[in-house]
């Protein structure tokens, strides 16, 4: 059974209250007053939403601030700012234990949903509401150049974004003393509810929408691989790109709403950090 918003939501600010006072980078220690800030803009091109076979391109915009063990950015950024691996994602987190082998924290991010003007195909469904999501992550440091990390997020809302958890298997390699890239695969997993949500046509939606009915259940939503690289042009200006390949596995893949099971993307950005580097 889900957990409770109100009740999620309880839990997750005590433990950010209470989170011991640790290291937000392995490889770079830092006191707790010790702070650091980025911005910057990507351009990146994906599909108009999970399963479409249309794409779009976009230029989104890139900060992110950290204070010691806690932080708050945007999608993507914590990655350019750390140089390496990125299990804590976007969001207001917190690192609640770190070692050099194992690292568990907690983060609040707002999920903005999906619009059903983003696509043709997606007329005559509802919109699906924009709402703040819960999230645990861990990673494991496998050895030198191999991390294993997984987490798990809630809607604390109640809008019906349900949970989604995912497992990532990720190498990351300094080619210079400014360059490194990173590959990674992994597969995600979402409930009953998240899957009805993005993938499901309830009897009164198929009418309006004219597509057929269906009801998918909880399990597997998509498996996926990337590639990536982050590069200091000076210690102040850092050029990064990546490309990634998703197939949707399932009642993912077999919702009428998916027109094209696999997918990729790819970005390239520039942004300016600031200041331990």
């Amino acid at each position: 059974m889900l957990a409770r918003p109100g009740l999620s939501l309880c839990i997750l600010s005590s433990f950010l209250l209470a989170a011991p006072n640790c290291r937000a980078d392995d490889e770079a220690p830092q006191t707790p007053t010790a702070s650091n800030w980025l911005v910057g803009a990507m351009a990146l091109s994906q599909p108009e939403y999970e399963g479409s076979d249309r794409r779009i391109v976009k230029l989104r915009p890139l900060w992110a601030y950290q204070w010691g063990r806690f932080r708050i950015s945007t999608s993507r950024a914590g990655g350019v700012m750390n140089f390496a691996s990125d299990p804590q994602g976007p969001g207001a987190s917190a690192l609640l234990l770190s070692s050099d082998q194992f690292r568990l924290g907690a983060a609040l991010r707002f999920d903005s949903g999906r619009t059903s003007g983003d696509s043709e195909h997606l007329k005559g469904l509802p919109d699906v509401k924009r709402t703040l999501r819960g999230r645990f992550f861990a990673s494991w440091k496998l050895a030198e150049r191999w991390d294993l990390s997984g987490n798990i997020s809630q809607d604390l809302l109640g809008r019906r974004g349900g949970a989604v958890g995912s497992v990532d298997l990720g190498y990351h390699q300094r080619v210079t003393e400014r360059t490194e890239w990173s590959a990674s695969v992994g597969a995600s997993l979402a409930s009953a509810q998240n899957m009805r949500t993005y993938f499901g046509v309830t009897p009164e939606q198929s009418v309006a929408s004219g597509l057929p009915a269906f009801s998918p259940g909880a399990g597997a939503r998509d498996v996926y691989g990337g590639l990536g690289f982050t590069t200091a042009l000076t210690p102040r200006w850092i050029l990064f790109g990546n490309a990634g390949v998703s197939r949707l596995v399932g009642d993912a893949a077999a919702s009428p709403l998916t027109q094209q099971r696999s997918s990729f993307s790819a970005g390239v950005g520039l942004a300016y950090r600031c200041c331990r580097w």
